[in-house]
């Protein structure tokens, strides 16, 4: 921390009255400093480097001054992985259902389970035989039922499917920030800003993490807030709901003022801010409010570009289904990881999720005819364009669905499944990960993962390493204590390497 403290004294010099760090520093024998980290937010080497700081090696500790906080930035390795499309299927996909088929489940339908049910949200009974029907697709024989056969199909053998899944808790809330942070609790920075913490932005026109979702999904902005890393990484919502780029982003064009007053206008708020921020110290909550101007300014133009599918080809917005909502998503997804968006997330289920604690056999397979081809249409058009082999697609919601049937509340017949955070499926394709694989497994009805087990946590040390990062090293101090997405725990699960 000596640099930040040289820096604050340098400062004093011109500025006589006694700032806050002066006086913690003289209270009790600057005893007072301790809280220092907590009060104040991150110094120079918390986001730049230097002792205790998680900060890509490649920067040096005194460089706060000059560096853009969204500068393309060195991984601590060789990445395998440059940018991320995650496929977020809101409200907890049925694993058996989708991709991990469990024949002794339809033996045992309508029977009480031999092995009992485990805890969950809600009381469950017999059990609930799948009513889609399964095959095995491409040469690696990879098993999947109806709802998502097009990507089955088609892609089968770039898929790396994760039958062994677990979390710590049957609700949605919790679940979603575990996936999306890596913690339950709130105020914990989602993975994709730090990923962009690490990373920057290749371009910096644009933000370096984005949310597409049509409305907010339930546990809302907490799963791509920045908490306590600095504002600039928090990840941008879009609402998919609106079509025209100008509804995307709201007051993304100024229709009164021309972009040469404009520029004039922020030239002169930049030197007032300026003049703001040399009396209050190294403050990166303002820093990043200052630049966030910036940001919006250059986003006219590339941001609406990036948006607008209208110069796609027929052939193109054909593939996407670009005429519904998630097909639109995931087409505007290709189009912002290829202008250098470093983590894109595009959230289906939202309006009516895959939380199908009723008739499951219909709504799963709704669900399935939406996002189904979309899905498809994404990893046919990366691999075309060359973009699959460096891009990591990860597809999965935050917890699978119990075997046994729910108990419906207050009565009805017995037609869907509760939540279940003991086992569940997620896959990966591109980035580097091994295709054509089944990786773990749960138990012979699928309540438990019981083979090469993997926790949301282990998932994320294995993204982070794909992306060229040591999670381990990947830190930010706050509050006395360096922080990291996995907490204190995960591990990289090597075999889905390929």
């Amino acid at each position: 921390m000596k640099n930040s403290f040289r820096e604050t004294d340098q400062h004093r010099s011109t500025h006589p009255a006694t700032s806050r760090r002066e006086w913690l520093r003289n209270a009790g024998t600057g005893l007072g400093a301790l809280a220092l980290p907590g009060l104040l937010g991150a110094t120079a080497s918390d986001l730049f480097g230097g002792e205790g700081s998680g900060a890509p090696a490649s920067l040096e500790p005194d460089v706060r001054a000059s560096r853009d906080p969204l500068a393309p930035r060195d991984p601590h390795f060789a990445p395998r992985a440059k940018r991320i499309i995650h496929i977020y299927l809101n409200g907890g996909p049925s694993h058996v259902d989708t991709w991990d088929p469990k024949p002794e489940l339809t033996r045992w339908g309508g029977k009480q389970l031999p092995v009992g049910n485990l805890t969950t949200e809600r009381e469950t009974g017999t059990a609930l035989a799948s009513p889609f029907e399964f095959q095995q697709y491409g040469e690696s024989g990879l098993w999947c039922s109806e709802v998502f056969k097009e990507t089955a199909s088609r892609h089968a053998d770039r898929l790396c499917v994760i039958r062994s899944m677990h979390a710590n808790t049957p609700n949605h809330e919790q679940s979603m920030r575990l996936m999306n942070t890596g913690d339950e609790r709130l105020s914990r920075p989602s993975y994709g800003s730090w990923l962009v913490y690490g990373l920057g932005c290749e371009n910096q026109n644009l933000p370096g993490f984005v949310t597409l979702c049509p409305g907010l999904p339930v546990a809302d902005s907490s799963n791509w807030r920045s908490s306590f890393l600095p504002g600039i990484y928090q990840g941008t919502y879009l609402d998919t709901r609106k079509t025209s780029p100008a509804e995307l982003i709201a007051d993304i064009q100024n229709p009164t003022i021309p972009q040469d007053q404009q520029r004039r206008q922020l030239d002169l708020l930049a030197k007032l801010n300026s003049r703001h921020q040399d009396s209050r110290g190294d403050d990166p909550n303002l820093e990043a409010r200052i630049r966030s101007f910036e940001l919006a300014f250059r986003m006219q133009l590339d941001a609406t570009d990036a948006l607008d599918i209208a110069d796609e080809t027929e052939e193109t917005q054909r593939l996407y289904r670009a005429e519904t909502v998630h097909g639109r998503q995931l087409l505007i997804a290709r189009r912002l990881i290829e202008r250098g968006v470093r983590v894109v997330q595009c959230y289906h289920g939202d309006v009516q999720p895959w939380d199908s604690h009723s008739n499951i056999a219909d709504e799963h397979r709704r669900l399935g005819n939406e996002a189904d081809t979309p899905i498809a249409a994404l990893l046919t058009d990366l691999e075309r364009r060359g973009l699959l082999d460096d891009t990591l697609v990860i597809c999965g919601g935050e917890f699978g669905r119990t075997p046994a049937v729910e108990i419906p509340i207050g009565g009805g017949g017995p037609t869907g499944r509760d939540h279940n955070h003991h086992g569940f499926t997620v896959w990966l394709a591109g980035g580097g990960v091994r295709g054509g694989m089944a990786y773990g497994s749960t138990d012979e009805f699928g309540y438990r993962a019981v083979e090469n087990r993997v926790h949301v946590h282990d998932l994320h040390a294995t993204v982070l390493h794909l992306m060229g990062f040591d999670h381990e090293r990947l830190t930010y101090r706050h509050a006395g204590r360096d922080f990291r997405l996995t907490d204190v725990h995960g591990h990289v699960i090597r075999d889905l390497i390929a």
